[in-house]
């Protein structure tokens, strides 16, 4: 069964990748997942206040270099908690880059158009053949509108566009007011791809301590719905390639990904439930239900249940949405 995909410009032998994750912090784990038949390598995001931090010896995140006070320093993990610093992540690209024979995918994580993009060049130079940026910001200042937030990923991934040649991938929230029209500006930015979606990691709170409580949940298949919907809402309007990132378990769930537009289909919570050489396992099992099915190549259902083939998208969604709510009976209490 033919599995490839074109995915950022880059030929993959199939659709299957481990997204940014700590996997790739160790070679070992790395030729384990090349072994298993990973289709690229996506490192985890080196972030905007790691470098700014190593540039100015102080955390900043706010527009331009204004410091942080010392209260808001305490929010962000010590430097020593990250698993590589700045000049650690150059090397580790080149490690990566020297281990493998399938493309390496670095990652950036920022949220303001300043010096720390620079590091994009230097990635570039360690040998990336592609760049994952992360924007993830969440505005909570009353006097941000939705124009502003868009603007500033705009500005963000314009800065690093003009300074790479390699081809470029924006991870992106699915929390914007119209999400296709952030797409088309980013397209004329020169993007390459779009990775669906980031997630937020949303804060419990301890009643008895009265502290907020973060912890890692890993996705579930669950998740994956929303990224479908975007997906086919996307394909086939859109010029850059799509990968799915979020809720993948299964050859089931790559399938639906692909099938609703996705060119790569990225893979982290159920790599680290059950190691790399489940990777091997969905890609057999999706090459096997491709063969009963009788689909010459996956190419043959990429993106066949997208939206373009429905004539009214906006009239379907809402129709779907009022069947739904209609679709509830009670069984009995």
């Amino acid at each position: 069964m033919d599995l490839s995909t074109t995915y950022l410009g880059l030929p993959l032998a199939h659709p299957l990748m481990p997204g940014a994750s700590p996997l790739v912090d160790d070679l070992d784990t790395v030729r384990r997942l090349e072994d298993a038949s990973a289709a690229a390598i996506v490192l985890h995001s080196l972030f905007e206040e790691q470098i700014t931090h190593d540039q100015l010896g102080m955390l900043a995140v706010r527009e331009g270099s204004d410091a942080l006070s010392a209260e808001a320093r305490g929010f962000f993990p010590p430097l020593d908690q990250y698993a590589l610093g700045p000049e650690g992540y150059l090397r580790q690209v080149a490690r990566i880059k020297e281990t493998v024979a399938v493309p390496v995918i670095a990652s950036l994580n920022g949220v303001t158009a300043s010096g720390w993009i620079r590091y994009a060049g230097l990635i570039q130079e360690a040998g990336a053949d592609a760049l994952e940026l992360n924007v993830y910001f969440m505005p909570l200042d009353p006097s941000m509108t939705g124009q502003d937030v868009e603007d500033r990923v705009v500005e963000v991934v314009r800065a690093v566009r003009r300074s790479i040649a390699i081809p470029l991938a924006i991870k992106l929230s699915p929390f914007f007011s119209s999400l296709p029209a952030l797409v088309k500006r980013l397209e004329a930015e020169g993007v390459d791809g779009l990775v669906l979606f980031n997630r937020f990691y949303q804060p419990d709170i301890d009643v008895e301590q009265l502290e907020a409580v973060s912890s890692l949940d890993l996705s579930q298949p669950r998740e994956l719905r929303l990224r479908l919907r975007w997906l086919a809402a996307l394909s086939g309007r859109v010029k850059p390639s799509l990968a799915a990132s979020g809720g993948v378990h299964s050859a089931t769930d790559a399938l639906k990904a692909v099938m609703a537009g996705a060119h790569a289909v990225q893979m982290v919570s159920s790599l680290l439930q059950h190691g790399p050489a489940h990777l091997t396992t969905v890609r057999d099992d999706l090459a096997r239900w491709l063969e009963e099915h009788e689909y010459d190549s996956l190419a043959q259902a990429q993106g066949s249940m997208n939206l373009v083939r429905c004539p009214d998208p906006t009239a379907f969604e809402r129709g779907n949405y009022q069947k739904i709510l209609q679709s509830w009976k009670r069984t009995g209490w």
